[in-house]
């Protein structure tokens, strides 16, 4: 696909998109798995918490103590992570686990109700981030009474690390995802396309002659496309049918007048003024070459698009029937090597029109031979007309295909036959090139689509 190329943009913004929401996706997965651990660590240090408080006893000297302290061992490993602390209020004495060693949690300066719970995220040791749920309690007077602030903390980095964790687990799944959305989208992008490359096609169809109009049968989203160009191609084909009709009625006006003009000049030369007569005869001579000219180039105007596919060996043999009979073509041994399967996709007057101005050119100047022969040659056809006269030198061929360019202007023809070969090529798409022939004289190829 080239950069240009629509299905390539929609494809780079169906993937950026699938990428942009994974993405998101991902990290809002992470961020609620990390709530949700957050909100199972907190339940279970209020889990530690509630058994702190319940094994709180006094000593004979009435100094408090935690009787049974929480089983995890963690609380007796010195930087575990997980801490407990209790407060006599005010300014009491202070009961932590093993775990602090010699350090203490600063609590927030909050005023708890008696047996609120409350959460914080403070300091601990070594600058950590913990993760307390405290507690205020009056005490019974079993206990002595008086207030104590409990609190267990956890370090927070466990709540990261779990994160962590998941998100390593998460990655390989959102990537696989992705390349299963990515591929869903050049499938949807590809469907999607789908009716635009059959507008394309239809065109080629209608171009290449196979078909006059797209037609309807495209999805709703496309058929006022396509209905836009059929009018389109039928305004075309009106403005050169219109085009068409007042070239042939210019042509056709200007036949009258010049017929006129050389009556004048046969005149003219009768009464002995054959200046005058000649001048006005190399006039209107080239007058009626443009005139012919423009004749042939409005009649092929509006066929171009819907040539159909013509065998090429038929239209070769019947020209060469025809001129077989003129005395240029008595002279001359005529080869016509053509396969029967050969076609071109042109219309059958443009295709005569083309050999017959080819052969009768190659009649004109050959000394005994003219070959005609057409093959395939990859995607299109090569006809090839040669003969075995003088040839035209390499330097004078601009001049010959010119609008009537003529080597010899005693030889009969007005010049016309090759630009209006190469103007019949050149609306097909075709080539025209003229270049020595094994025969001795000029070879005239034309390519055209198959």
């Amino acid at each position: 696909m080239r950069q240009g190329s629509l299905k390539l943009r929609l494809l780079a913004t169906g993937t950026a998109s699938i990428i942009f929401a994974l993405v998101l996706a991902g990290l809002g997965l992470l961020l609620l798995f990390e709530r949700h651990v957050e909100r199972r660590m907190a339940a279970e240090l209020g889990t530690h918490l509630n058994q702190l408080v319940s094994s709180l006893a006094r000593t004979g000297d009435g100094t408090l103590e935690v009787g049974s302290p929480p089983a995890e061992p963690r609380f007796l490993q010195p930087l575990s992570g997980l801490y407990w602390q209790i407060t006599e209020e005010p300014q009491g004495a202070v009961l932590r686990s093993r775990s602090l060693w010699d350090a203490t949690l600063t609590l927030p300066p909050d005023v708890l109700a008696a047996g609120e719970v409350h959460r914080h995220t403070i300091p601990g040791p070594g600058g950590a981030s913990l993760l307390a749920v405290e507690r205020r309690i009056v005490l019974p007077a079993s206990l002595g009474g008086g207030t104590i602030r409990a609190v267990v903390a956890l370090d927070r980095a466990e709540v990261h690390a779990a994160g962590l964790d998941f998100a390593s687990d998460l990655v390989p799944s959102l990537a696989f995802l992705a390349g299963i959305l990515i591929a869903a989208a050049w499938i949807q992008v590809g469907v999607g396309l789908r009716p635009l490359d059959a507008v394309r096609r239809r065109l080629a169809q209608v171009r290449s002659g196979e078909t006059a109009r797209l037609g309807e049968a495209f999805p709703d989203e496309v058929r006022p496309l396509a209905a836009e160009v059929d009018h389109l191609l039928d305004e075309q084909e009106k403005a050169i049918a219109r085009a068409r009709a007042r070239a042939a009625d210019l042509a056709h006006g200007l036949k009258t007048p010049l017929t006129v003009l050389s009556a004048d000049a046969e005149e003219l030369r009768a009464r002995g003024d054959a200046d005058l007569a000649d001048e006005i005869e190399t006039i209107t001579a080239g007058m009626r070459r443009h005139v012919e000219r423009e004749l042939v180039r409005a009649r092929t105007g509006l066929r171009v698009r819907s040539g159909p596919l013509q065998p090429v060996r038929p239209m070769a043999e019947q020209v060469t029937g025809v001129l077989r009979r003129t005395p240029q073509g008595q002279k001359v041994s005529w080869q016509v090597d053509v396969a029967d399967s050969l076609g071109v996709r042109m219309d059958t007057q443009d295709l005569t029109e083309i050999l017959g101005n080819l052969a009768e050119n190659a009649a004109t100047w050959a000394a005994g031979a003219v070959r005609i022969e057409a093959r395939r040659d990859g995607a299109a056809v090569c006809l090839r007309v040669e003969d075995d006269g003088p040839g035209v030198p390499e330097d004078r061929i601009d001049a010959v295909l010119a609008r009537g360019g003529r080597l010899d202007e005693t030889r009969p023809g007005t010049g016309l036959g090759l630009a209006i070969v190469g103007d019949l090529v050149e609306a097909y798409g075709g080539s025209l090139a003229l270049r020595r022939s094994s025969l001795g004289g000029l070879l005239a190829e034309v390519r055209l689509p198959s």
